[in-house]
């Protein structure tokens, strides 16, 4: 009996001691502390008053290119070789990879007089909707040959949802000096592996034959850069 009296009078030691109570009250605030209580959450406020800004207000002024950095997520762009070919292919890996289900792509077959890419086939169709794009770049990881890749353009506001789904047309850059226009053929004697390792630095005279023949009206044929491929491989 007297075993349990003393028990429940002297109660066992805690494994662990105990935190000071006084570490878990409120600090008591003098006169000054009270007078700055109301306004002591504006203190990150006030104090990014005197830094100078990060973002840049839209309007009246525009960010110019020097102020964009190199890799922002900008509209799309679909490119071409140095010969005026297109890079893309019509696999649709980039519809595929795209979580916002915003591409959509009709791929149609190279024919000897319609070859606008190298190897088997082409893009034929090429959309994009701007409504629904969230400017991930996963497309631009998913092409194999860097026919898709991301401008500087972040202007995409427009009056109608219809004007937000680009065409082929709307994001194929445009013919660079000395390219020729497809269709047409590609460089004699190479495959679609030498397209993709840089090989073609421009139309052959045999490419701009070609147009001229079937398109004696294209003006590209008369401006194009020609390369003498049978030097190049001499250098080498």
């Amino acid at each position: 009996m007297s075993e349990n009296t003393n028990s429940q009078n002297n109660p066992p030691t805690p494994r662990f001691a105990q935190p000071d109570p006084a570490l878990h009250s409120p600090t008591k605030k003098g006169p000054l502390g009270r007078a700055f209580a109301p306004v002591a959450g504006f203190g990150v406020t006030f104090s990014t008053l005197f830094r100078k800004p990060v973002t840049v207000q839209y309007l009246p002024h525009k960010p110019g290119s020097a102020q964009i950095r190199p890799r922002y997520h900008g509209m799309h762009r679909l490119n071409r070789y140095a010969d005026g070919l297109e890079k893309c292919v019509g696999c649709e890996l980039c519809a595929w990879a795209c979580p916002a289900d915003a591409i959509y792509v009709e791929a149609d077959v190279n024919r000897p007089g319609a070859q606008y890419s190298p190897g088997e086939r082409y893009g034929k169709v090429y959309q994009i909707n701007y409504l629904r794009c969230i400017f991930c770049s996963y497309c631009i990881q998913a092409c194999p040959t860097r026919a898709l890749t991301m401008s500087t353009e972040f202007e995409v506001a427009d009056q109608t949802r219809e004007s937000l789904i680009y065409e082929k047309q709307d994001i194929l850059v445009p013919l660079a000096e000395g390219m020729l226009a497809p269709p047409h053929p590609m460089v004699e004697g190479t495959t679609d592996a030498d397209y993709y390792k840089g090989k073609v630095t421009g139309p052959s005279a045999k490419q701009v034959a070609w147009v001229r023949e079937n398109r004696p009206d294209d003006p590209t044929a008369n401006t194009a850069r020609v390369v003498n491929y049978e030097s190049e491989e001499a250098k080498h």
